[in-house]
């Protein structure tokens, strides 16, 4: 009797075994793809305004929906930080006209209405040199931006070239203490 049972409970599992196997698996829903915002355009962008507090830092950052730069201006109220990009066909250094070479398929010319230099007595506080590229920023690994170039500060603007995958969608947003560009991955809003 101990023997018919344990036949049965062994029946029991292997019938449940390949009742099991026998079941498709169910595959997983697809990750829902991220919406990325549109309607940027590729126009050029402005606000006038302009602060005496100094450039301090450029940096940059990588998102799902595009790669960001980010101008430091501490002490700068978010009214008081002018700007102007635009897409240009060749970066040319303030007061020289000195072209600086910017690689990518296209260039964003980035200014902003901040010194790179104490206005009291003319020291740096941003540590680049013009033509060079910006200390600190390495776009290893970034989907649009290719480069980054710092060309001058020149009457109380400073100029930066950043060299991007092609002519895409970008916005600029001033906050206290910094000015945000960031540049799309695709025109589409989808990330990839």
């Amino acid at each position: 009797m101990i023997q018919s049972r344990t036949i049965c409970a062994t029946a029991v599992l292997l019938g449940a075994t390949l009742a099991t196997a026998a079941v498709p698996a169910v595959a997983a829903p697809p990750a829902a793809a991220t919406a990325c915002p549109t309607g940027w355009g590729s126009g050029d962008k402005a606000a006038g305004a302009a602060t005496a507090e100094s450039v301090r830092n450029v940096r940059a950052g990588r998102h799902d929906c595009y790669d960001r730069m980010v101008v430091d201006v501490p002490g700068a109220a978010r009214g008081d930080l002018g700007y102007s990009v635009r897409y240009v066909d060749r970066l040319h250094q303030d007061g020289s006209g000195r072209h600086i070479p910017v690689s990518g398929g296209a260039v964003l010319e980035v200014r902003v209405t901040a010194p790179a230099y104490d206005p009291g007595t003319g020291a740096a506080t941003y540590p680049a040199r013009a033509g060079r590229p910006l200390p600190g920023v390495d776009l290893t690994g970034y989907r649009t931006f290719r480069d980054a170039r710092f060309a001058g500060s020149f009457e109380g603007d400073t100029q930066l070239g950043l060299g991007v995958r092609g002519r895409l969608p970008f916005r600029v947003q001033q906050l206290d203490g910094r000015l945000v560009i960031d540049v799309a991955h695709t025109w589409t809003g989808a990330a990839r």
